[in-house]
């Protein structure tokens, strides 16, 4: 009988060392931390991760997103544990001994980061577990293209555990991991907002995308560009191997040498990422889809929401055929992007948004058919800015009056509003000075505050009275 290798002992034996790291290593302390920030920093601060259809419960992409935002804090975190299991072998005093070892440098060094890659990315995961429950029990909308977002994050977090083993290892100082950690986290936080500041940052775009880590979430239908998520993870491969290997070095050419993936990384990298914040984060079109019933539509996004706002819609439409001009649909709008730019205002459209206040969900019916006539069928001016809070009371009040015009009668509308009692001060004398008017010239003042509103130039209320803008 001839004798041979045993089939599978060797992986046998590697499970054992590896068990034996995940009770000896930092592996799962950092993986345990890194999931209790995570979770303590989406419920236990009050946030945008928490509001409007942006929360991070609510759509898929949106989850994954907000997570990678998180690399921020969790980034440094996982580099800083990295360090100090860098450090093991140095404060053991077991370098030398280890170092005349017949079994291969690399070996060891695999298991070490194998497990510090396990536990990370079992972390990262849970935490996208918790929110994805949610997003299904939401009947969010479903689709892949969240996946590369959640890969590159679990790729950069490994990445930063394996850069950190590696810098303790070459770098044997108590020092290095608080150090590194607070380095990290200056470095994430600066490019994090870099990225969210788009052309107006210090940091050219290019350079802010090889953080892991990604601006907060202003709009649910914008994701990240294909582009982007090819280039960083390129580049976080090659932190990933330059952290290997600076591991496994043993010689000062080693691990001058385990630099080379790291500039081939960024080499790779750098000519992928978009220049240009706008083409970072794009609109994505499949979420942002129309969903038509007749003249009213949604998006992809929202289309249980279709339901209730057909009936409004429509009668919103009869009414402001009244109105020379007048509107022939009513969408869902989907935002400006890049964030902080004016969005279109169309004349043949009655927008709606809803994450405003008039067209949350629980408003149905005759509550919501006021919403949409609310300033004759125009959105609101709130992303100019405005000279005082009183301009801001005076066109909620002009519009208000707008929608009473439609409906024959002023009735205080989401009286939640913090200026409400403002509002309706204003409201009343300019709705029945309107209603005192011969009905042409009614109409005639409405139509021009519709005018106005769309180009959200002048004051709505002296419009509304007949004065100029």
């Amino acid at each position: 009988m001839v004798k041979g290798r045993v089939p599978g002992i060797g992986q046998v034996v590697n499970g054992r060392i590896l068990r034996i790291e995940l009770r000896r290593s930092t592996a799962p302390w950092a993986g345990l931390l890194v999931l209790l920030v995570a979770l303590a920093f989406l419920y236990g601060l009050s946030g945008p991760w928490w509001k409007g259809s942006e929360l991070w419960t609510a759509q898929w992409t949106s989850a994954a997103r907000w997570e990678r935002f998180l690399l921020a804090f969790l980034w440094p975190l996982a580099t800083g544990a990295g360090a100090l299991q860098g450090l093991r072998d140095h404060r053991s005093g077991m370098r030398e001994l280890l170092a005349t070892a017949p079994r291969p440098a690399w070996q060891r060094t695999a298991t070490v980061a194998g497990a510090s890659a396990l536990t990370l990315t079992v972390a990262y995961l849970l935490v996208f577990l918790v929110g994805a429950v949610q997003v299904i029990a939401g009947d969010g909308y479903f689709h892949l293209a969240w996946l590369p977002i959640l890969a590159v994050g679990v790729l950069g977090l490994v990445a930063g555990a394996w850069l950190g083993m590696g810098i303790g290892r070459t770098a044997p100082s108590a020092l290095t991991p608080p150090v590194l950690a607070v380095a990290s986290l200056l470095a994430m936080v600066s490019l994090t907002v870099t990225m969210d500041q788009g052309a107006g940052g210090v940091v050219p775009n290019r350079i802010a995308l090889l953080s892991p880590a990604l601006p907060e979430v202003n709009d649910v239908f914008v994701t990240v560009a294909g582009r982007v998520s090819l280039g960083q993870a390129f580049w976080l491969l090659g932190v990933a191997a330059t952290g290997f290997l600076l591991l496994a070095a043993a010689e000062r050419r080693t691990r001058l040498l385990a630099l080379l993936p790291l500039a081939l990384g960024a080499a790779v990298a750098l000519p992928v990422l978009p220049s240009d914040p706008a083409r970072a984060f794009v609109v994505d079109t499949a979420a942002a889809a129309p969903v038509c019933s007749g003249q009213v539509c949604v998006t992809e996004v929202n289309r249980a929401r279709l339901g209730t706002l057909v009936g409004p819609g429509r009668d919103a439409l009869r009414l402001l055929a009244k109105l020379p001009g007048a509107p022939g649909s009513v969408r869902e709008t989907t935002g400006a992007w890049p964030p902080r730019t004016q969005g279109s205002r169309r004349a043949g459209v009655v927008p709606v948004d809803f994450d405003e206040a008039g067209f949350r969900g629980d408003l149905t019916g005759a509550d919501l058919t006021r919403s949409l006539l609310a300033g004759a069928g125009t959105p609101p001016c709130e992303g100019e800015e405005y000279e005082s809070r009183s301009r801001y009371v005076r066109e909620l009040a002009a519009r208000d009056v707008a929608a009473a015009w439609f409906l024959g009668d002023l009735r205080p509308h989401l009286r939640s509003s913090s200026v409400r009692a403002e509002v309706d001060a204003l409201a009343r004398p300019a709705w029945n000075a309107l209603r005192a008017l011969p009905a042409e010239e009614q109409r005639a003042r409405v139509a021009a505050l519709r005018a106005a509103a769309l180009s959200c130039d002048g004051d709505l209320l002296n419009v509304l009275k007949g004065g100029t803008r």
